[in-house]
Formats: structure tokens, sequence, C-alpha cells
């Protein structure tokens, strides 16, 4: 290291840029693993600065002539910000640059940290230093007898330049986005002239100004930049409104994407203008420190699509899952009321489940080419489950990716603390309970309506509905001991999962396109209907297009799943606890009733491990979405489990049985 130092003291103004990288190729660990060795070199260093005092100015002098030669502003706007291409721009952009990367051009510092910093594990290496031994080294490069050296005033006045300008085109682009027409169409009290993002510029004028003036000499007082920052806290208090209307009124890509380069321009800022304040050197140094750590992150994780993804995707599927939190209030029964009338519900679809599986029984018979066969599967499924919803009946297992949506909204705090348990524990067996009683009811009556149909058949034509052999496939695939049954309950509770983000993202999608309005606009619409019975059907797709699509392509992707595994020769299929039971019923009829008790007993449990699975894996997906779109770190689990088992050992019906209606008492006297 005292090789590279003489070597910088030998000739401190050289355009080289080689000799910091070898400085840096010095402090940087050999394993990415054993960052403490990369904090024991900066500590070398500073001694080796600290006893040779000659060697410190010329490093000062060597790193500010290297700054002057470069265009920095470009680090300060572009580094660490999302570019103004879009979302699907910039994702390709990535990709791209991930295969090949860009050409360097050492005349921008920017490029130079490819050179210095060309791992993309170097800021973890940086960032296990502490504050304290990076303070120490400035401490040491700034302590030398140079500190007065006039001809370093250059360097520094144009480092000094390059901050400012990069501060007003930075100021320029909030202005910019900030006006854009789709950001005041969601929040429309911000006025076109009385936009803080419009103001912000205008004071930081008047600061920047100042600044000058003042850095000329004149003896006018420096304008004080409290103003700025008010200005910046209402941008950011408008980001925050607008991002609050999102969750009522939908977003989209496109205004996610503007949203977190708005987060991220207002931020640089900030940091930029503490950095030229004049207040007190410490806060500068720190905030330069935290400032320089951040860019060589950003730069070295520039071209990771996972963190684009991350910033964007989680905000919109804060929206998605914001609907079907509000969607998962309806799937929870507060009281004895309720929970009846999500028994009579759920029967309600039980019964049309029943006969959707005698459909498709019957096309099977078809012989019909694989595709073909999958088409008229999916439309079953889909028409079906349509039908479920428009008589606001409840299939069970469509349950858990609402209702974990809505105990995701119940985690209301961040970083995990502050959780009211007991609220959460109350909400959870709420749920369990209603869940239980949806399945009862789409069990009680898929059964023996399947049952009664097939037994019809039987009655009516003499013949029965199924093979035996078809009735020994249909039982063989409940079989969760020599079958691939529980594997295919996965595969089911994966689609349920999507089918519940397919709804929010419609729902989302209506809410922002004003659906009920575009609608009405159809006029051919109008002169067939009339424009009441437009409007009704205007509201009721802005409110149910979520719950009519997803439930279309849950029911195309049960349908499709088996015949895809059919043509790939893999062994992928679906299970769906209500569609087994009634299989199980038809197998029954089919094999006039002549089964052993033990072929009875592994059906049964097949039937209800495979609602388990269906219900487990949809569940679990639903919430780790939910969780990570709210950014919610829960770590109570163990303590929420331990209340939930209390719960259950004192009064066990509660996860199965709603508690009676009480009814208001009346005021005596």
């Amino acid at each position: 290291m005292l090789h590279q130092l003489s070597q910088i003291s030998a000739a401190p103004a050289t355009d080289d840029l080689r000799f910091l990288i070898d400085l840096v190729d010095q402090i940087r660990p050999p394993h990415r693993a054993a960052p403490e060795q990369a904090q024991q070199q900066l500590r070398l260093l500073v001694q080796l600065l600290q006893s040779h005092p000659q060697h410190a100015g010329a490093l000062r002098q060597y790193l500010l002539h290297q700054l002057s030669l470069r265009r920095q502003t470009s680090m300060y706007t572009d580094v660490g910000i999302l570019s103004n291409d879009g979302f699907f721009t910039e994702l390709h952009r990535r990709v791209a640059y991930r295969l090949l990367p860009p050409a360097l051009d050492e005349r921008f510092l920017s490029d130079c940290l490819a050179q210095v910093f060309p791992h993309d594990s170097d800021y973890l290496w940086l960032q296990s230093i502490p504050l304290e031994d990076w303070e120490a080294l400035l401490d040491a490069i700034e302590s030398s007898p140079l500190e007065a050296d006039p001809t370093l005033q250059p360097d520094r006045q144009k480092t000094l330049t390059e901050i400012l300008l990069a501060i007003q085109v930075l100021s320029y682009r909030i202005s910019a986005i900030g006006i854009e027409p789709e950001l005041i169409r969601i929040y429309s009290d911000v006025k076109a002239f009385e936009s803080p993002f419009l103001m912000q510029n205008v004071e930081l004028h008047r600061y920047l100004d100042s600044y000058m003036r003042h850095l000329n000499g004149d003896p006018t007082p420096l304008e004080d930049a409290r103003h700025v920052l008010v200005m910046l806290e209402q941008c950011q208090e408008v980001v925050n409104k607008i991002r609050k209307s999102t969750l009522r009124l939908g977003t989209s890509i496109a205004v996610t994407y503007r949203l977190v380069r708005l987060d991220q321009h207002l931020d640089r800022l900030h940091k930029l203008l503490s950095l030229v304040d004049t207040g007190a050197i410490d806060t500068r140094r720190r905030i330069g420190l935290e400032l320089g750590l951040e860019l060589v992150e950003a730069h070295n994780r520039k071209y990771t699509v996972r963190e684009l993804l991350a910033d964007n995707i989680n905000l919109l599927a804060r929206n998605i899952t914001e609907n079907a939190s509000r969607t998962g209030e309806h799937y929870i029964a507060e009281d004895r009321r309720e929970y009846g009338a999500m028994y009579r519900s759920a029967a309600g679809a039980g019964l049309i489940i029943g006969a959707m599986s005698l459909i498709k029984t019957a096309a099977s018979y078809l012989r019909a080419p694989p595709l073909v066969e999958a088409f008229l599967f999916s439309m079953n499924y889909s028409f079906g489950f349509m039908l479920i919803h428009v008589l606001h009946f409840t299939v069970a297992t469509k349950q858990p990716a609402m209702t974990a949506s809505r105990i995701a909204a119940g985690l209301h705090s961040s970083d995990g603390r502050n959780v009211d348990l007991t609220s959460l524990t109350e909400l959870i067996v709420k749920v369990l309970r209603t869940q239980f009683v949806a399945v009862l009811g789409n069990l009680s009556m898929a059964f023996p309506m399947a049952w009664l149909l097939a037994s019809g058949y039987f009655y009516l034509t003499g013949h029965q509905f199924v093979t035996p052999d078809k009735a020994a496939h249909l039982l063989h695939d409940l079989d969760p001991f020599s079958s691939l049954a529980l594997f295919h309950a996965a595969i089911a509770g994966v689609c349920l999962f999507l089918a519940g983000l397919i709804s929010g993202y419609y729902d989302n999608k209506a809410l922002y396109t004003h659906m009920a309005q575009r609608v009405v606009r159809l006029r051919w619409l109008n002169r067939l209907f009339g424009p009441v019975r437009a409007q009704r059907l205007g509201d009721y797709l802005e409110t149910g297009l979520g719950g009519l699509t997803g439930n279309f392509y849950f029911g195309i992707l049960l349908g499709t799943i088996g015949t895809v595994g059919f043509l790939l020769g893999l062994p992928i299929d679906i299970r769906h606890i209500t569609f087994a039971a009634a299989n199980f019923a038809i197998a029954l009829v089919g094999l006039d009733h002549a089964l052993s008790w033990q072929v009875l007993v592994v059906s049964s449990i097949g039937v209800l491990t495979i609602g388990l699975v269906n219900l487990w894996v949809s569940f679990s997906l639903a919430l780790f979405v939910a969780l990570r779109s709210r950014r919610v770190k829960f770590r109570h689990g163990w303590p929420l489990l331990k209340l939930l088992s209390q719960r259950f050992l004192k009064r066990p019906l509660d996860f199965f049985l709603a508690p009676k209606d009480t009814l208001p008492q009346s005021d005596t006297k």
C-alpha cells in the first residue's frame, strides 16, 4: 500500500486512474465472506497517511484532480435513479447490459466507478466499514499541510459547480414528473400554478442565485435553504397522497414507475442540498459519505433486474392485493348470522360444482383431440365459476387468496413491531372458522348433488354414468398414497393463487380506467338496453370485473394444465377438493356402491388432504405476496402461534363455530 502512495506522491497531477484502482485493490478483501479484512486495510491506510503527511497531501491533490477532469453531473443525477424511458424500456436495457456490458468513457465520473469498483459485490465490503473509519480517513487526508494550497481551489470549485448543476437538473426533472397528466388526474387537488413541484424550482433558483453571489464575494447574506426544503416536503406529501389515492382509484405500471422516480429524485436532491449547505461540516461529511456509499451500491446494482422489479412490482402488487384485501373482508364471518350466510353461499356453489363434475366427465367420453378437450374442460370450468360468482355463491378454496391479503392488511407495522397480536389472533380465528364452514358447505352439497345426478342417470337410462374402469380411475386419482394427488393439489393451489392475483389486477384496472364511464359512452349499448341499464352494467363491471375475469382464467388454468402435461409428457394435473368430492360420488355410483371400507377411508382421506393442500398452498403464496407488497417484516410467528394454541385449548369451538349474534341492549330507566 505504501508503494501505491509513493506512486501518487511522485505524480499527484497525473490523469492516470490506475493509481486509484491499485489503491482500492489493496483495500478490497480477497474473499466476499471476509469484509473485516477491508476494515483492517483501511485502518492501515489511515495510519500510513498520518505518519506520512506528504502522502496525504498528494492523495488529496490526486483525488481532487481526478474529480475535476471528469463530468460529475450525470453521476449525481442518474446513478441510482430510474431513467425516463419507462419500466419496460428500462427492463430491456438492464437485461441487454447484463448480457453485453456497455462501453465506458473515462470522461464521465460514473463510468470511472466501473473501473475503480468493477465487482458487483464491492458495495458490500464498502458498507461493512464503519462510518467512523471513513471519517478518520478524511481527517487524515485533510489534515496535511497542503490544506491551504491555492492550486487546489480550482479543482474544488469544479466539483462544487458540478454539484450545483446536478441540483438544477434534479429540480427540473421533479417539476416535469410532478405535472404529468396521469398524476394530476389521480390527485386533481394540485393546481398547475400552485403545484409544489413547480414552486420548488422557483425557490431553488432563488437560493442558487444567492449562493453564487456569495461565492463571488457578495457581502449580501446567503439565502436560507429552508424554503426549498419546505417545498420538497410538500412535494413528498403530494406523492404520498397520490400513492394513497391509487389504492382507491387503481394504478398502472407507468404511474407506479413515475412515483418511484419522484421518490428517488426528491431523496437525491435533499442530499445534494445538504452537501452544498454552509452548515456544520460534520453533518455535510456524514451525508457525503452516505451518498458516496449509496452511489457505489447503485452503480454495482444498476443492471440488476431484481431491484427494478422490487421497486415497481411491489408497489403495483400492493394495489392488486389491496383490492383483494377489501374483497377478503366479505369472506370473514363475524357472527352466527354471517356464518349461516356463508354456509348457504358455499352450499349453492357446491350444487353447481356437482353438476360441473358430471359435465366434465361426460366431455371426457367424447374422445376429442387434446386441444379440443382442453377447450371443452376450460369452458365448463370457466362458465361454471362465473355463474357461481354472478349468483354470489362461494368456492371455499378461493377464500385464502383474499383472506391472506386481509391478514396482511392487519400487519400494519412495517418493521414487525407494535403489532396487536390479540386482534390478529381474533382475525385468524374468524378466518379459520369461516374457511371451515365454506368447505363444509361446498362438500355437503357437491357430493350429494353429483350422487343424485349420477343415480338419476342410471334410473333414467339403465346404464351407469361411468364405466367400472373409469370409476376405478377416479378413485385412484383421489388416493394420496399411491398417486400424485397431493402434488396435483399443490398445482391447483398455485392456480387458485394466480386467480386471486388476476382478480386483483382487473379490479385495479377497472377502477383506474373508470370502466363504468367508458361503458356508458357506448352508443350501441345505450340504444340496445337504454341509459339506465347501461349505467348498471358499467357499475357492475367496475366493481365485478376482477371476479369475472379471475374465475374465467381460473377455469382455463384448471382445464388446460392436464392437457399441457399430456402434450409435454409431464406428470402434471390438478386436484380440487370440491371436484374430488363430486368425483368420489360419481365413482361410488358407477361401482354400484360396492366399495370396501379401506377404499372408502382412503378416498375420504384423499379428499380432505387435497383440500388442505389446496388451501395451504394458495394461502401461503397469497400471504407472501401481500407481505412483500406491503414491505412487512413479521417477526412474531412463535408468540402468535402460542396465542392461537392457547385459544384453541381454551375455546376450541371458536375455530369451527361462530358466536351467537349479540343484540344491542335497549336503554332502560
